[in-house]
């Protein structure tokens, strides 16, 4: 018996030691790995790399900008069904342990010692506090050192931080696949939801993606990622979070998946999502553009977005169409399955409602077409195969634009396509605008391009912009990008600048051949009219601008003094700074349509300064603003309540860039033109417009920049490499109706408002022919001309560009004027 206690006091002993000795062991190894223990305290100030989401004018998302597509939610914003699918697939005792899940650590040991050996990896027993660890503070590495500084890491957590904000960090920071960093942004990648959307399908599909989410991919492993998502579904159940026919239903549900675009949201806004991305870039820089969780909303009109993107395809396609059918986009070989090799030729993304098919079938009067299939998430080319019909009225435009039949009208739909001939279609639509099923027109890529913008004139704000057929198929952007003359579109700038300076609409040139000596042996430049040959004689400005006489701009140009109109070229923003060549004022330097737009705003504003802008504001990711450009300051705009006190006001401090008289008689002028001159079109949108058209020598540009009190719209039309674009193109031909066509739509619901007349103008009526004073029941023609304080009709006038034999302007009487349109004077 006494050997017994013996044995036993030695084994208590030998127990106690070796107990003793294995804490000691513990603690050394825990007071080894904690040395070198990151800094967990750095997660209360934790900012996640969110993206930058950029906004229209209404609210609605443009695009997103980030090399982690995330979106930071407070726990208090995630629905309880979320959380649940996370806690039932990732760690169902969460709110019970205080870190470690032993039980679960014991699963993982057993695991190990039977798979030793077996090369495959150990299964995890991590917690979702361990895995906060380990994703924020650790790296990926398979090793027990790294369990056991995660196993050290949670227990510290759990005793810092509350279990909400541990779960918080772990929903924002994990990665759910296809780019997407947390709930927020996986539910938008995958399902174009909210998070409060979601179904319980759907989020137990998400909880389902932390194990592997390239495993799981819903689309290349379908079946695999069902299995996962019904596994969580069964454990939502099992542990009481939802009820059997939950669970039933979700079950059933397919696994349909709506892959986010990662461009821009809003159609036909490509161009100008690149413009303000690039602007947030220069202001702020990479690292805040792509993680900076900013908030940027633009300038941008959606639904003038779509009209103006429209009527400029229209514009370029009209022309293009014109020039003749080139061929097809590229050729392929109809054998086996036409839809898989049609689905590797490139075709452009952004030009709906054309689409790329390829041609099965051919007779005389129509072919049979095959449509470029889809493809799935996952890459896969889609199974189906649709058809349609061009019948022979959709190809009559095709007319050959080389060779023998050039410019002949096609008779057979086999003068035009071929078996394999890949094209672009678009399906007809009827009268009634409903589309005709089945039935397509063909359509060609047009060579030609252009840029557009749309501007509030009072702002500067650019409601619109498109800067070419397809961003797509070019990222230049042609609205701020290209560089171009803008011809006769420049005249304005030339004769505001004379009107500021003493002159008047009434204020006679000459029109006459003219010659120039450009000295240092450039030789003599003989400026004519776009009408070669033709002059009119003596001339008002009104006449010179509303029917773009060049001659008269180049001697009112000498007259008024190159350097005062390059200094009103700078000051518009047109010009950083314009040669005091006298070709200048014809247009010759370059600028962007941007420019053109933001000066002629100016106009219809009454000459305040503005700066185009095509954001309004932004906010950082805690909603402070940090830009805004409406720096007017509002005064009582702070005010907590009304208390009777008077009317918040705006104080508008903003430069005079010209007199508003001037820009008023410069704005009557451009009206002439659309009633009168070179822009008739626009009398079709049946409101106020004014405006100029432009084009350049050889007519490689032609341009139309013009206004409605409210609205102010440029286009220029031109190709890349200029080039002719034949004779009679013209800015009043081609340019002039893109901008109708835009504002008929954009100004169909406004009323006809009358520019603005500032006070002080006299409103004379003259005549239009000699600018010379029109009286009561004279019976010639008339029109309202405006005049400043101080200034009135002549009742004799001095021909700028004619000098007497003292040298100074010829004056000439009504008799005298009479007798010299008659033919008997001066020229």
């Amino acid at each position: 018996m006494r050997l017994l206690l013996r044995f036993f006091g030695f084994l208590f002993a030998v127990g106690t030691i070796l107990f003793l000795v294995g804490v000691a062991a513990v603690a050394g190894l825990m007071w080894h790995y904690s040395k070198d223990l990151p800094d967990y305290s750095q997660l209360q100030d934790y900012e996640p790399p969110v993206m930058t989401r950029v906004h229209a004018a209404d609210g609605a998302l443009l695009a997103e900008y980030a090399k982690e597509r995330r979106l930071y939610l407070p726990i208090q914003a995630i629905p309880k069904p979320v959380i649940n699918a996370f806690l039932a697939a990732e760690d169902k005792n969460f709110y019970d342990h205080g870190g470690l899940d032993f039980a679960g650590i014991g699963r993982a040991v057993v695991l190990y010692v039977q798979n030793y050996g077996s090369n495959r990896r150990p299964q995890g027993a991590s917690t979702i506090t361990q895995q906060v660890a380990k994703n924020f503070l650790l790296t990926n590495e398979v090793s027990f050192a790294r369990k056991i500084k995660e196993a050290l890491l949670a227990l510290r957590i759990e005793r810092t931080y509350s279990k909400e904000k541990i779960l918080e960090l772990y929903l924002n920071e994990i990665y759910l696949g296809l780019g997407a960093y947390g709930v927020a942004a996986a539910s938008l990648v995958y399902f174009d939801k909210s998070v409060n959307e979601l179904t319980i399908s759907e989020a137990a599909y998400l909880a389902a993606l932390p194990k592997a989410p390239a495993i799981l991919h819903p689309v290349r492993n379908r079946e695999r990622a069902i299995e996962r998502r019904n596994y969580v579904i069964d454990r939502l159940l099992e542990n009481g979070w939802i009820k059997s026919a939950e669970a039933e239903k979700a079950r059933k549900e397919p696994l349909s998946v709506s892959g986010r675009p990662g461009g821009a949201h809003i159609f036909a806004a490509e161009y100008f999502a690149e413009e303000v991305r690039r602007e947030v870039f220069e202001r702020y820089g990479e690292k805040k553009l792509y993680e900076g969780g900013l908030s940027v909303r633009t300038t941008l009109d959606p639904r003038l977005q779509a009209v103006a993107r429209r009527a400029l395809v229209s514009g370029l396609v009209n022309y293009d169409e014109a020039q003749g059918w080139r061929g097809p986009v590229t050729r392929i070989e109809l054998s086996g399955d036409w839809g898989v090799k049609l689905a590797d030729v490139k075709s452009l993304s952004d030009i709906s409602p054309w689409r790329m098919a390829v041609v099965l079938e051919a007779n005389a009067q129509s072919a049979r077409i095959g449509f470029q299939p889809g493809r799935e998430l996952g890459g896969a080319v889609q199974k189906e195969r649709a058809t349609g019909l061009i019948a022979l009225d959709g190809v009559k435009w095709a007319k050959a634009a080389s060779g023998p039949t050039r410019f002949k009208t096609p008779t057979m739909v086999t003068q035009v396509l071929s078996p394999g001939d890949v094209i672009y279609v678009e399906q007809l639509v009827a009268k009634d605008g409903s589309k005709i099923e089945g039935q397509y027109r063909l359509h060609q890529v047009p060579e030609v391009s252009g840029g557009m913008v749309v501007m509030d004139p009072w702002t500067g704000r650019v409601m619109a912009m498109a800067g070419g057929f397809s961003f797509d198929q070019s990222q230049f952007n042609r609205a701020t990008q290209a560089w171009r003359q803008p011809g006769s579109s420049f005249k304005p700038m030339v004769y505001s600048a004379a009107l500021d300076n003493g002159y008047t609409p009434s204020t006679v040139v000459i029109d006459a051949p003219i010659e120039i000596d450009q000295g240092a042996g450039q030789g003599v430049w003989r400026p004519e009219n776009y009408s070669t040959g033709k002059y009119y004689g003596p001339s008002t400005l009104r006449t010179g601008i509303e029917l773009s006489r060049n001659t008269m701009t180049v001697r009112l140009a000498q007259d008024v003094g190159m350097p005062l109109i390059g200094e009103y070229a700078k000051r518009f923003g047109i010009y950083d700074s314009l040669p005091p060549y006298l070709s200048y004022a014809l247009g010759a330097g370059e600028t962007t349509v941007m420019r053109m737009v933001t000066a002629y705003s100016m106009f219809a504003n009454g000459g305040r300064r503005i700066k185009a802008t095509l954001i309004d504001r932004i906010q950082d990711r805690y909603g402070h603003t940090i830009y805004r450009h409406d720096e007017r300051e509002c005064r009582g705009c702070s005010a907590d309540g009304w208390k009777g006190q008077a009317e918040p006001s705006l104080v508008d401090r903003r430069e005079q860039v010209i007199d508003p008289m001037t820009a008023y008689q410069i704005t009557s002028m451009m009206e002439g033109v659309v009633q009168r001159g070179t822009a008739t079109v626009l009398r079709d949108v049946g409101k106020p417009i004014a405006g100029k058209t432009g084009t350049t020598n050889d007519e490689k540009d032609v341009w139309f920049i013009g206004f409605s009190p409210d609205i102010a719209v440029g286009v220029y039309l031109g190709y890349d490499k200029p080039r002719h674009l034949g004779r009679g193109q013209t800015g009043g031909h081609l340019a002039a109706p893109v901008v109708r066509d835009f504002l008929k739509v954009a100004l169909a619901d406004k009323p006809a408002v009358p520019f603005r007349v500032p006070a002080g103008i006299k409103l004379i009526r003259i005549d239009p022919k000699t600018g010379l004073r029109v009286g009561p029941g004279s019976g010639g023609p008339a029109i309202l001309e405006a005049f400043k304080p101080g200034t009135s009709p002549p009742d004799n006038y001095s021909i700028i560009g004619v000098a007497d034999v003292d040298g100074r302007p010829l004056t000439v009487s009504p008799d005298a004027d009479r007798a010299i349109r008659s033919g008997s004077g001066l020229y």
